[in-house]
């Protein structure tokens, strides 16, 4: 690699590295998500022009700033090695798809929207939160699987006993199980359970053991899960800056050696 070349990476790798680039790369994927949200109100159809010409910008900033990124590199190839860098280069050339073919409009504009997504790959916390959500998708697994069981047991139990009081909420299992969807998340579930107990008075108990269950136990400990997946991330996190801080630590205390042998010479010199 020449001077040159590698003077220019340097720059380059300093721009990615500025916060206050970083910062504006930020805003303009904000901007570019309002400008989205925009074009689905018809007032915004007189400036449909100048949004056009916003969008080309932002489209074409995008791709600037990744090649800037991929440009910043050591080795261009050590890029794509990055999953989020991956996920960006697609957000982008995705974007590059024109708007005005009238087959691929709609193509366009939903993929448009996922550029605000990159927010996640250029913000570190976003990166460790989502981070830790796949993460924790494969424990979480076991409880949903868990959570299927008592949702069939009880709506087989719920299909049994309440058809004929509501053969709309309870005809059989699997509008039992939407049903009783409705009832873990509170959606009008006491005048489900008001509609059972004019028949069946104690079915009270069956309800509140059903949303002990799901809305209780689950839930905290698919919370916990999450938050045990996080502290671990966060743990990572701090570890792999403080490798950081430690190199750079190890590197001053190597030159202050160096330093303090030169001045050990000279001073043996001067005697």
């Amino acid at each position: 690699m020449t001077t040159a070349a590698r003077n220019l990476r340097d720059h380059f790798e300093a721009l990615r590295a500025n916060k206050w680039f970083e910062s504006f790369v930020i805003a303009i994927i904000i901007i570019s998500a309002l400008l989205i949200g925009a074009k689905t109100y018809e007032e915004t159809s007189r400036f449909e022009q100048i949004m056009g010409w916003f969008d080309l910008f932002i489209t074409v900033f995008f791709l600037a700033e990744l090649l800037i990124r991929l440009a910043a590199e050591r080795r261009p190839v050590d890029f794509f090695k990055n999953g989020w860098n991956i996920f960006d280069t697609i957000i982008v050339v995705a974007s590059l798809i024109p708007v005005d073919d009238s087959e691929m409009v709609l193509l366009a504009r939903l993929l448009r929207i996922f550029r605000v997504l990159r927010l996640v790959s250029l913000i570190p916390e976003l990166r460790m939160l989502m981070a830790a959500l796949l993460k924790s998708i494969p424990r979480m697994g076991y409880v949903l699987l868990l959570m299927f069981i008592i949702f069939y047991i009880y709506a087989a139990i719920g299909s049994f006993l309440f058809a004929s009081v509501d053969e709309f909420l309870w005809g059989n299992i699997s509008i039992a199980m939407l049903t009783l969807f409705r009832v873990a998340t509170f959606e009008s579930w006491t005048s489900i359970m008001y509609g059972t107990m004019e028949q069946y008075p104690w079915s009270w108990l069956y309800y509140l053991t059903f949303i002990f269950l799901t809305a209780f136990v689950f839930l905290n400990m698919m919370i916990g899960i999450v938050l045990e997946v996080m502290q671990k991330e966060s743990a990572a996190m701090a570890l792999e800056s403080g490798e950081g801080e430690a190199a750079d630590v190890k590197w001053i205390r190597a030159q202050v050696s160096t330093l303090q042998a030169q001045l050990d010479r000279i001073e043996s010199k001067l005697k």
